[in-house]
């Protein structure tokens, strides 16, 4: 017989190690909700160019990578232009319900000459107009993140910064902390606000970078191939390096070093508010406007956006290096308000002969003519509104309403016949049209027209052009490429969360950019009423356990 005691002994160690088995067979604890929330946009960042650059990435684009990576994310509406766009990223609500369905749309009972309405404006103070706006986010029908993280922690801190204005409204939302975007020579924030000393000392360096001027930027090798000049109207594109001159803003601004600044305000305050060190969880929301202005000044396949993409992911690497730091638990997101397509005269080179710029009879004021001519209307000028020639079209108030049902039958026809014109639908049949669902990838045209229609807003007729038409109809210096279509090189942008510590993991299957909050939110474990998202919480773990629980 085995002693009492050798017994006892061999029945413990079992017990142990049952005890540490059914341990390895339970998930790990979750880790507790991060206390900075680091929310990034990339204007004008593609789904495409993310894909043909990302090998290249060692700084911030690379560490993002190591989280996960949803490659084909959808801004799902057809207005794909920056002030919808980033509605989307932190209210998790599309441009039908939080009312933001055009960077420009119409007003005709405005009292004021101009009827143009600016996204990010506050119409009822008279200062301000379209062109010259007092910034405002009232337009916004819906809060963001950082509104309702406030609701729930009072004492959490929302901050955003970025190079345009309705990047700041519309990430930042009604209960911004701390806002400021690019205004002439340097960072501004709201009407009659006083700057912070972090966006004080940033402007400082700015205007000290601003009046010394900047040598150009070297093209990394692998940019190589990119660096070949290619012809627009009397222009030549393809092989600029940003240069700054002394004393010329324009030069600063439009370059890699917008960026790099943005970064540095943002910076600064992080430092100043303590983000991330307080009682309750922080947000801070950064927007990187550059990517969009190299892509509108000389399109997104010549060596400029090559350098524009490796300045930017330094920057950001470096902006990750003081977040570490500072020793924050800090989680990111990045993502885009749109993507973009690349010049026409380069399309064309690069096996997409269709590609073409649009026939300036779609404009508004030419299309208004034609209709008037049509019906025998007379003395109503303009007849058509619109802010280019595709999106909406308002017909003049001044119609009768026997006028305006043949006026917009016409219009509609007339749109329709053009080969430029993908689709046109009148609004009567937008507002018939369900609430799109499913995958944003198998959207028709017309459900991603409705997903960016608001009835309040939007015009009697929403145009789309077809696939690789400019609606740039005269190229210019400094703007010969621009993105706004229904189409996919538009739509679809890359979608990816890190923090310290995750499981990464990849995921082609199409989400769409309102998967953002609802994900955050969960993340945050913060309390949101039913149906205040579109979107659906994006599981992070990449392993047995379940963020979204």
């Amino acid at each position: 017989m085995r002693p009492r005691a050798f017994t006892t002994a061999i029945a413990s160690l079992a017990a142990l190690i049952a005890v540490a088995a059914s341990a390895q067979d339970k998930p790990a604890a979750p880790p507790p909700p991060p206390r900075l929330i680091v929310a990034l946009s990339v204007d004008q960042f593609s789904a495409d160019l993310f894909a043909q650059y990302r090998r290249h990435f060692t700084g911030g684009l690379a560490r993002l990578q190591n989280g996960a990576v949803f490659p084909s994310a959808f801004q799902g509406h057809a207005a794909t232009e920056t002030c919808p766009g980033h509605s989307t990223l932190l209210t998790g609500v599309r441009p039908a319900r939080n009312g933001i369905i055009a960077n420009n749309w119409f007003d005709l009972s405005l009292t004021r000459a101009d009827k143009r309405v600016y996204c990010s404006e506050d119409v009822t103070d008279p200062e301000s107009s379209a062109d010259k706006p007092v910034v405002s986010p009232r337009f916004l029908k819906v809060p963001t993140l950082g509104e309702w993280m406030k609701r729930q922690w009072p004492g959490s801190r929302n901050v955003a910064v970025s190079g345009k204005d309705r990047a700041v409204m519309m990430m930042g939302g009604h209960a911004i902390d701390e806002g400021y975007w690019w205004k002439g020579t340097g960072f501004s924030s709201f009407k009659g606000a006083v700057l912070s000393p972090a966006a004080v000392a940033e402007n400082g360096v700015i205007a000290k970078m601003i009046a010394h001027g900047g040598k150009a930027f070297a093209a990394p090798a692998w940019c190589g191939p990119r660096d070949r000049a290619v012809a627009v109207g009397k222009d030549s594109i393809g092989q600029g390096r940003f240069p700054a001159p002394a004393k010329d803003i324009t030069a600063f601004a439009r370059s890699p070093r917008l960026d790099a600044a943005t970064f540095d305000l943002a910076g600064r305050l992080l430092d100043q508010l303590k983000l991330g060190k307080g009682d309750a969880p922080d947000l801070l929301s950064v927007s990187l406007s550059a990517t969009d202005y190299v892509g509108h000044a000389v399109g997104n396949e010549g060596v400029e956006m090559c350098i524009q993409l490796d300045q930017l992911d330094r920057s950001m690497g470096a902006f990750f290096a003081k977040l570490d730091k500072a020793k924050i638990d800090y989680a990111v997101v990045l993502s885009a308000d749109h993507g973009g397509v690349d010049t026409v005269e380069r399309l064309d080179q690069q096996a997409l002969p269709r590609a073409v710029r649009v026939d300036p009879a779609l404009s508004p004021g030419a299309l208004g003519k034609a209709i008037s001519a049509q019906l025998g209307i007379i003395g109503i000028d303009p007849l058509v509104y619109g802010d280019g020639p595709f999106g909406d079209m308002y017909l003049s108030r001044a119609l009768t309403p026997a006028q305006k049902g043949l006026a917009l039958d016409a219009l509609v026809a007339k749109l329709r016949s053009h080969p430029q014109v993908a689709a046109a639908f009148a609004a009567g049949e937008l507002s018939a049209t369900p609430t799109p669902s499913g995958s944003p990838q198998d959207w028709t045209l017309r459900d991603r027209a409705r997903a960016s229609f608001d009835p309040e807003r939007s015009g009697d007729v929403v145009v789309l052009l077809d696939r690789a038409v400019s609606p740039i109809s005269g190229p210019g210096k400094g703007y010969t490429s621009t993105h706004g279509s229904a189409w996919d090189y538009d739509r679809r942008v890359p979608l990816m969360f890190w923090r310290k510590g995750m499981n990464g993991f990849e995921q082609p299957a199409p989400v769409e950019t309102v998967d953002i909050a609802p994900t955050l939110a969960a993340l945050l474990k913060l309390k949101v009423p039913d149906g205040s998202f579109d979107g659906r919480c994006l599981d992070l773990d990449g392993a047995e356990g379940n963020t979204c629980q």
